[in-house]
């Protein structure tokens, strides 16, 4: 790494997999070793892959706005309803 670059922090939490895979593959782990510290931590990795649910385009319309709303993502609005929803059956 050149002297004259300056390091983008790593984030203290990330919200999923794919935004810490995201990071680290743009960023050289070797450029941040002073910050790195090992964990007592297990990691578990699910082989599930999330499932697409096709939604008419009004209704997904409001759910995003909902989701906007209350600072949450789509994804994790649905998740929280369907289980809700569930639950009462």
């Amino acid at each position: 790494m050149g002297k004259n670059k300056t390091l983008e922090p790593i984030p203290e939490h990330f919200k999923n997999l794919e935004d810490a895979s995201e990071f680290w593959d743009t960023h050289d782990a070797g450029d941040y070793e002073k910050y790195l510290r090992p964990i007592d931590e297990q990691l578990e990795f699910t082989k599930e892959l999330p499932q697409a649910v096709l939604l008419e385009r009004a209704l997904s319309k409001k759910l995003k706005e909902v989701a906007q709303h209350k600072g949450v993502s789509l994804e994790t609005l649905v998740n929280l309803w369907l289980r809700e929803k569930l639950i009462s059956e």
